[in-house]
């Protein structure tokens, strides 16, 4: 702990995490860090800076214990090959996450894409009468498309399109996990309300309820939301 780069590491960790940390004190131990006459433990590093980062327990069951951020950061300036291993876990959680994130997103549209077929087979029942052409009846598909666009995104299909020219698809494709569940809900329902009768405006009122409702419950359970565990590593 006499070394510079680990005082500013322990300092730049309070900093992010610990409201009541002093940043005077700090920068008077950063500035005599390195020197020859430099001496620090964790019991003078907290006392000076009231961290909270490092905790230094005596007695019999006692011992100098980190958060697992500084702990990872202490191991891996002591053993070069533990880095190694931590460097190469790292990437394999990213490419887990990525690929769990992508198969879910998948899974979503091809929901969204079968629900699509509920919609269409309520509006050629409920909304086509057989004097349509081919184009009134492709013009109506599109029409419902767009109910559910505006009730969702606040656009249509065009608008979006027009706004994102480099963009490859449209804006389901573009869209999150959270938007396209819910859009899969918004078919189911619009099916049932174009079955019960509703007219279009009454149809509109109701969806966007529903999807703010939807998506404010499905933001509230999302994972990035969940309580974190406390972990502490030994470090003695």
């Amino acid at each position: 702990m006499r070394n510079r780069d680990v005082i500013e590491f322990l300092g730049l960790w309070e900093r992010l995490h610990n409201p009541d940390f002093k940043p005077l004190e700090f920068e008077g131990l950063k500035k005599q860090a390195g020197a020859n006459a430099f001496t620090m433990s964790p019991k003078k590093w907290i006392e000076a800076t009231d961290a909270i980062g490092i905790v230094s327990k005596a007695g019999r069951f006692g011992g100098t214990y980190a958060h697992s951020d500084i702990a990872i950061s202490f191991a891996t300036w002591i053993s070069p090959e533990f880095q190694l291993y931590i460097m190469k876990d790292y990437r394999r959680l990213k490419t887990d996450e990525n690929s769990r994130l992508s198969l879910n997103w998948n899974l979503n549209r091809e929901i969204s894409k079968l629900n699509y077929r509920i919609h269409t087979d309520a509006i050629k029942e409920n909304l086509n009468p057989p004097e349509l052409t081919p184009v009134q009846v492709a013009y109506t598909y599109a029409n419902e498309a767009d109910v559910l666009n505006v009730v969702l995104f606040g656009k249509i299909a065009k608008q979006w399109k027009d706004e994102n020219p480099a963009l490859k698809g449209n804006m389901r494709d573009a869209a999150t996990l959270n938007q396209l569940l819910v859009l899969s809900n918004l078919e189911s329902s619009n099916a049932v309300l174009i079955n019960q009768g509703k007219n279009q405006k009454e149809r509109m009122e109701l969806l966007r309820q529903l999807a703010v409702q939807q998506l404010q419950t499905l933001e509230m359970v999302s994972l990035n939301n969940l309580p974190k565990l406390d972990v502490e590593s030994n470090m003695k």
